[in-house]
């Protein structure tokens, strides 16, 4: 583990040079591999970006118990791509080439002998996570029902051909036919169901490539895939207050817990923080009014800027908001919406001390850029909280969460 810490910490150094090295070698080397991975150059980026924060995640959780969990899993969503035995030796080679490109000097038989053990546990606990899933390697769904709210937000129903079992919380990897071999993952919006239809709250990201068809072109009867449900942002049922705390879409599953709340009360009161860059944009606030109406455990505050202010104000808003709330180290506290909103608002939470191992959340890596061409910002959705242009090669921040 030293020496790989060690090791890591150089080739951190040369990220970028690193992980563009490991994909010319294993395109140029198998290059039947290429039909796997997406075709555009903004999607090589943003694979780029999630293979260099996996690597980080696993370096930085080696002596942690989460780490085989998390491989696992990972595992398991790679059945979508069709990953086969073969594909995992295809790019064991190819990540020690570009590790010891980007290592030059630094690399010693005893260096590559411990990344070479290394990426076997890591494969062999991949493919075991693979090999244990009972599902199919995606679910076909057909969408039944397309609401848009404004320009920016769809939600979709989808009917899978098959049961996807999913908890509360969970988000699902989405791909379509408009958008070949372009995956986004996004939350459930609703606890699971007698007919097992499934809720997607979508934002809309100028250039993006698969928001802007699932807001705006996408039409009942149409087809999508689906990977299995992950993530940790499921109900941890506690003697504990608790405090929900969404933005933007990040409301889906915040209203997928509160669907399951409905129908089996907590013990303690829960407070539910909804924000918004302006009240226009509250899409879903006649459900949570009737929630609120509803429930006596259940308390609702909304967060936006005053009229006419910039949508910044509604950060300053909610962290008054927060310090009001007070006796935070008692509670547990749910967290979702944009990972710059996500992270900022996770440090609030701890400097007003509430217990870090009590605020739930899933990290995700950034998709897209902060502008589009000629500046012009992004679509609201996800990134009303002016979140910056992200860059690939230093994904310390958008390392898949804990378990």
């Amino acid at each position: 583990m030293r020496i790989l810490k060690s090791s890591f910490a150089v080739v951190e150094r040369r990220a970028e040079h690193a992980v563009k090295f490991f994909y010319s070698h294993l395109f140029w080397h198998n290059p039947g591999i290429r039909a796997l991975f997406p075709v555009s150059f903004e999607d090589m980026e943003r694979q780029r970006d999630r293979l260099f924060a996996a690597l980080t995640h696993v370096i930085a959780h080696l002596e942690n118990e989460s780490l085989l969990p998390y491989l696992r899993d990972l595992g398991r969503d790679h059945r979508k791509f069709l990953v086969g035995p073969e594909h995992y030796a295809a790019v064991g080679s190819s990540l020690l080439a570009a590790l010891a490109e980007a290592s030059a000097g630094a690399w010693t038989p005893q260096v590559e002998k411990a990344w070479s053990e290394a990426y076997q546990v890591m494969a062999d606990a991949m493919t075991a996570g693979a090999g244990a899933s009972e599902g199919p390697p995606w679910w076909d769904a057909e969408v039944v029902r397309h609401l848009q709210y404004g320009q920016d937000i769809g939600v979709l129903t989808l009917r899978p051909h098959a049961p996807l079992p999913h908890l509360p919380g969970q988000y699902v990897s989405v791909s379509s036919d408009r958008v070949p071999t372009t995956w986004r993952t996004y939350s459930i919006g609703n606890a699971p169901r007698a007919d097992h239809t499934l809720d997607l709250h979508v934002s809309r990201i100028e250039q993006g490539r698969l928001s802007p068809a699932l807001v705006r072109d996408v039409q009942p009867g149409e087809t999508l895939r689906l990977g299995a449900a992950g993530g940790q942002l499921t109900f941890r049922r506690a003697d504990r207050p608790v405090s929900l705390i969404a933005a933007g879409t990040g409301w889906a599953p915040i209203r997928a817990m509160l669907e399951d709340l409905a129908q089996h009360p907590p013990d303690q009161d829960v407070r539910l923080f909804v924000v918004a860059r302006d009240a226009a944009h509250l899409y879903d606030r006649p459900l949570i009014d009737e929630y609120a109406a509803a429930f006596r455990w259940l308390g609702v505050t909304y967060i936006t800027p005053a009229p006419g202010q910039h949508r910044n104000q509604a950060t300053d808003r909610l962290a008054t908001a927060l310090s009001n709330r007070g006796l935070w180290p008692d509670q547990d506290v749910y967290l979702s919406g944009p990972p710059l909103f996500v992270d900022e608002t996770s440090y609030l939470l701890e400097e007003l001390g509430a217990r870090p191992g009590r605020i739930f959340y899933d990290s995700a890596p950034a998709a897209g850029r902060g502008h589009g061409p000629g500046g012009r910002p992004l679509g609201f959705g996800e990134w009303f909280l002016n979140r910056p242009s992200p860059h690939w090669h230093n994904p310390s921040g958008r390392a898949p969460r804990e378990y």
